[in-house]
Order: structure tokens, then C-alpha cells, then sequence
């Protein structure tokens, strides 16, 4: 391994103004190892403003379950540091056995979620500019690490994300077995489309139906909304937002709907559907690997997220392309 040029090392890891990463995607590398020496003193202060400023949110706004996980992961922890991926790793495998996996950045879609399939999680290693708190221009160490790993402590949020994985590898086969070029791209896109729309609405910004006795002492009953979404979990702002603002419309899931709707992400999200319990997210995912193989995502609205020509690229080349290596093994 070459030692880090000594710009890099006073650039640290700073989302888009990272050597290492900038060098890593020009090589077209998507799995790295998190360089942990090139953390600057500013990236491990971001963090331990993020994560401090986020500490009351969480306890007002987050399900009890991503609770749990983060008492549990960061216990008796130093908070005033970047997390180190091989000690959350660690701790992960008697839990659940998820690994955050460092990756460059942008992941394409069946890698993605065939990672999630092997119970692996990619994580960007890179943390947000500490001028910026809340402006993320792209997914961070943060928003992955504190966001999405205490829900993959939950063995039901767990199985739920490997479900996930698996619908796409049945997209993959179905695809696979279409004569048609055409009509292969077009249906893989709409697959792709609707599976992403089903992510956002619920790994990313799902709401649940709280379920707790302090819930209930609270004066909100059985029907006070929680967040489990890792993006509404890493956001200082729409966390709140997400529970509190009136102008947010908040129905309960319905996958013939969230499957067609649109999304932007530069923006707080306007409407959110909410799930009953994890239990009920993985019946939800059940019901989307069932629509999938009759067909009926073969025609969602078109629209936001666009489907790049690499999410395309990795479905059609998904039977072809072993699991890559673990290199972050060697940590």
C-alpha cells in the first residue's frame, strides 16, 4: 500500500475535495479501503458536531429500534471521531452480520442492492464539509454510519434489506431470460425505477407507527409517527420536519403508489408513507418481489430517479459478475 502524499493527508477526507476518492473513481475503483490516516482534525470535529447536534433529535423524532442500535453501537464510544469501519464491523457480526463495505461512491443499482444480498452495506468514507453542516451533496461516513448501521443492529430491519436484495437479483433472471433487446431495456427500467422509488420511500425516508409505552405517556398513542428513514436520520433539519411540519402529506404505504411516485432529491421531502412495524416493511417487500415476477412493474411512471446507463449496465451484466472481493478485509 503507497503511503498518502502529504497534500492529501492536510485535504483529509472531505466529501468531493478528497484526493484519495478522486483517484480511486479515475481508476474506476468502487470497492476502497478507508484510509483512516488521511482524516484531518476538521473531519473529526464535523463529526462530533453532526453527532452531537443530532443526539436530542434522535431521541425525540427516532424509532425505538434505530434507538437500541445506537445506544448499542456507540456505547461507552468516543464520539469525537470518524468511526474506524473494521470496530463497527466487529461489532455488527455476532448482531446481525451486516459489514459496512467502503466504497468510492456512486454504486451502480444491482451492485448495490446485491450487496445488501451478501449483508453488506457500501459506505462512503468521505464526511460532509464542517462549514455545511446540513448541505450534502452526496451521501457521507455520516449519514451512512450513523444513519443507516443502528437499524442494521435490528435482526427484522436486517432481513427486510436482504429481501431487498434478493427482488433485484429476480429483476436480473427475468430480464435475463427476455429475447428482445428492446423490450429487455425497457422493462429492466422500469423495474429499476420502481425498486429505487420503493427504497427512497422506506430505507431512506419511511415513517412508522410508533408502538411504545413511552409513546403512549406522551399523550400520542399507537399512532404517533417515528422516523427508521437513515436519510431523515442524518438530518439535522428534516428530521423534525419529517414529524412535525403541517404541509407534509403522510399516508399509509401503499406500494401501487409508491412505486409510480416521483421523488427529487434537492429538497425536503413533501410526502412520506409509513409502515406499521419492520415486520410489515419485509411483507412489503414480499409484495414487491411478487409484483416484479407477474409483471406488474413492468410499466411504472416514468420520471424521477432517472436510470442511468450503469444501473442498466450492472442488471444486464448481473449473472456474468462474481461478488468482488473484500478489500477493506485487510483494514
Amino acid at each position: 500500500m503507497s503511503q498518502p502524499t502529504l497534500q492529501a493527508t492536510l485535504q483529509g477526507l472531505t466529501t468531493t475535495k478528497a484526493p484519495f476518492i478522486e483517484k480511486a473513481r479515475a481508476n474506476g475503483e468502487i470497492y476502497i479501503r478507508q484510509p483512516y490516516e488521511l482524516y484531518s482534525e476538521e473531519n473529526h470535529r464535523t463529526w462530533q458536531q453532526l453527532f452531537a447536534r443530532m443526539r436530542d433529535r434522535w431521541r425525540r423524532y427516532a424509532n425505538d429500534r434505530y434507538l437500541m442500535g445506537l445506544d448499542r453501537l456507540f456505547t461507552a464510544r468516543d464520539h469525537d471521531h470518524v468511526p474506524r469501519l473494521e470496530d463497527v464491523n466487529r461489532f455488527m457480526q455476532s448482531l446481525t452480520g451486516f459489514r459496512a463495505r467502503p466504497v468510492s461512491g456512486y454504486v451502480p443499482s444491482y451492485i448495490f442492492f446485491d450487496c445488501l444480498r451478501r449483508r453488506e452495506f457500501p459506505t462512503t468514507v468521505t464526511i460532509r464539509d464542517g462549514q455545511t453542516l446540513e448541505y450534502l451533496p452526496e451521501p457521507d461516513i455520516f449519514h451512512d454510519i450513523a444513519g443507516h448501521v443502528p437499524m442494521h443492529t435490528d435482526r427484522a430491519f436486517a432481513s427486510a434489506l436482504v429481501r431487498f436484495g434478493e427482488c433485484a437479483r429476480t429483476a436480473a433472471q427475468l430480464a435475463s431470460a427476455i429475447s428482445d433487446d428492446g423490450e429487455r431495456l425497457r422493462r429492466l427500467t422500469s423495474n429499476i425505477r420502481a425498486m429505487s422509488r420503493f427504497f427512497w420511500f422506506t430505507v431512506e425516508f419511511g415513517l412508522m407507527r410508533a408502538q411504545s409505552q413511552a409513546a403512549a405517556s406522551n399523550g400520542a398513542g399507537n399512532d404517533a409517527l417515528k422516523v427508521y428513514g437513515s436519510g431523515l436520520l442524518s438530518s439535522y433539519g428534516e428530521i423534525a420536519h419529517a414529524i412535525d411540519a403541517p404541509e407534509v402529506q403522510r399516508y399509509p404505504f401503499q406500494i401501487e403508489w409508491v412505486v409510480n411516485q416521483v421523488f427529487e432529491i434537492d429538497h425536503y421531502q413533501p410526502l412520506l408513507f409509513i409502515v406499521d412495524s419492520f415486520d410489515h416493511l419485509y411483507q412489503l417487500v414480499d409484495e414487491l418481489e411478487d409484483w416484479i415476477r407477474r409483471g406488474k412493474l413492468d410499466n411504472v411512471a416514468p420520471g424521477e430517479p432517472l436510470v442511468k446507463e450503469a444501473d442498466l449496465r450492472s442488471f444486464l451484466d448481473a449473472e456474468a459478475t462474481p461478488a468482488a472481493p473484500d478489500s477493506s478485509a485487510a483494514e
